[in-house]
């Protein structure tokens, strides 16, 4: 990953952490081209460091994102629930 690279992850991050709630979706959507796995583990890194800085909100926010994104990117296996 490139410098310029993991700079627009963090502007991503900072975009996505201050757009008013709900706009999440047109955040992501309007970045379709940072959408990967490498964003993937910059947003848990960039949680993993909220939360050791005593921001739990934020780390949960990103971590969720980053659920999310790694669903839709196939890296998050799907567990069967039994029933």
């Amino acid at each position: 990953m490139t410098e310029s690279r993991q700079q627009q992850y963090f502007q991503l991050i900072q975009d996505l952490v201050s757009c008013p709630n709900g706009q999440e979706p047109d955040v992501l959507e309007a970045n379709m081209g940072l959408i990967d796995p490498d964003f993937v583990q910059t947003l848990m890194e960039v949680a993993t460091m909220q939360a050791h800085q005593g921001n739990q909100d934020g780390a949960k926010f990103l971590i969720f994102i980053a659920r999310e994104l790694a669903k839709q990117l196939g890296l998050y296996p799907e567990v069967a629930t039994e029933s």
